[in-house]
């Protein structure tokens, strides 16, 4: 029998709602992967409701549950990293410090870098050293990442209004030559009206693949896309329909949080759930 992928997902936790790995590791269990969650901070809740509780693991603290993963052997028996949210700068240099050591020591390892820093509303996030860390460690690193256009504007200084911008922010954030951006959520001067495209750069070129543009912007979207991304990849899906697998299901959950007036991201849905279970069938 052959074992299931195995990935390693190091990101934000919460106890109520869906974002982090609280977003992205069901739909990657659900796929049918074996997930290492690993938290980077815990709260109790996303921070747009009036109280916030919980805090970054201390730096002593994270060191130990990643020694702990290497004594398991975990790095050299990953398929994937899955890298989200970071909390604090130190957390940041050993989670670059443990990718580091995860490619060296298994070759065959996909990381997938969701350089999770900001959005259009909020702004930037994370300490401007934190997003320092994902400009020049992790993402030079990743052999898919996943910026938003808020992400890839304030990671290079520049507007992200064409593909020709696109092109250029891969080039300027020195993305491996065989890795691939996929860069979300994107409206360009030429994306079709009502609709937001994911935009796949590599080098074989650049596609487009746009999807209708919901009037709902919820937080988890790109944690469970990416999540989606790695389940796709996973699950032997090309990286064009993993893309448009991750953006259905992201856009379905999406759906259904605003029939339900929910404040952030749902994954109850019957046939999200259905889909996950056969990812690989379409």
């Amino acid at each position: 029998m052959t074992p299931p992928s195995f990935v390693i997902s190091i990101q934000s936790q919460v106890v109520f709602g869906h974002v982090g790995n609280s977003a992205a590791l069901f739909p990657m269990q659900a796929a049918g992967l074996e997930v290492a969650a690993i938290p980077t901070v815990i709260f109790s809740n996303t921070p747009d409701y009036p109280t916030l509780r919980g805090r970054a693991l201390p730096p002593e603290f994270f060191s130990d549950l990643l020694q702990g993963a290497r004594e398991r052997g975990l790095p050299e028996r990953a398929d994937f990293i899955l890298t989200g949210y970071i909390g604090s700068l130190d957390v940041a240099m050993m989670v670059a410090d443990f990718v580091t050591e995860a490619k060296v020591a298994n070759p065959c390892l996909t990381y997938v870098c969701d350089p999770v820093m900001g959005d259009a509303g909020p702004g930037l996030y994370v300490p401007e050293a934190i997003a320092d860390v994902m400009r020049d460690r992790l993402l030079p690193m990743a052999d898919i990442a996943t910026p938003n256009p808020f992400e890839l504007s304030w990671l290079t200084g520049q507007t992200i209004a064409t593909l020709k911008d696109l092109e250029a922010a891969r080039s300027f954030l020195r993305i491996a030559p065989g890795a691939h951006l996929i860069a979300t959520g994107c409206s360009l001067e030429d994306t079709p009206p009502g609709h937001i495209e994911s935009v796949i750069l590599g080098a074989e070129g650049a596609s487009r693949h746009p999807v209708k543009h919901l009037p709902v912007a919820l937080p988890g979207t790109g944690d469970l896309f990416a999540g989606l991304i790695v389940a796709g990849r996973a699950r032997g899906l090309p990286l064009t329909q993993t893309v448009e697998a991750a953006q259905r299901l992201t856009s379905r959950a999406l759906d259904h949080a605003r029939a339900l007036g929910a404040g952030e991201v749902v994954l109850s849905e019957p046939e999200f759930r259905r889909e996950l279970l056969t990812v690989d069938a379409r």
